[in-house]
């Protein structure tokens, strides 16, 4: 049999790849939980009034979908949320530390060379 070569830089592109496609399942799912909502409101004035007009409510509820994730995607830009994640996670990350801790030290090198030429 064959040995499988997993090599540190194969796994993570598969990781990486593995994570792009969560995002679209969370898509799925996200659509299959509104279509579980609104199956099990069916017998309601509303879910009555839905089912009764699909032709129209679906563009309605998927207009509706695109606008609110326009929205709160939005809310996210405004707030700063997804750059204070990315600065936490470049914070915990012994890489990025590593990379900071350097660029410290050439900048003090360079401030420290621009002193001694003045």
């Amino acid at each position: 049999m064959a040995k499988l070569k997993a090599n540190k830089r194969r796994l993570i592109q598969w990781k990486v790849y593995f994570d792009r496609s969560r995002m679209y399942i969370g898509y799925i799912q996200f659509f299959m939980i509104g279509f579980i909502l609104l199956s099990s409101n069916a017998d309601t004035a509303i879910g009555k009034l839905i089912f009764d007009h699909l032709l129209i409510s679906i563009p309605v509820l998927g207009l509706l979908f695109v606008g609110g994730s326009l929205f709160l995607g939005r809310l996210d830009t405004v707030y700063g949320l997804r750059e204070e994640e990315l600065r936490n996670s470049a914070a915990a990350n012994p890489v990025m530390r590593e990379i900071l801790t350097n660029l410290k030290e050439v900048k003090a090198e360079l401030a420290e060379l621009k002193a001694k030429s003045s």
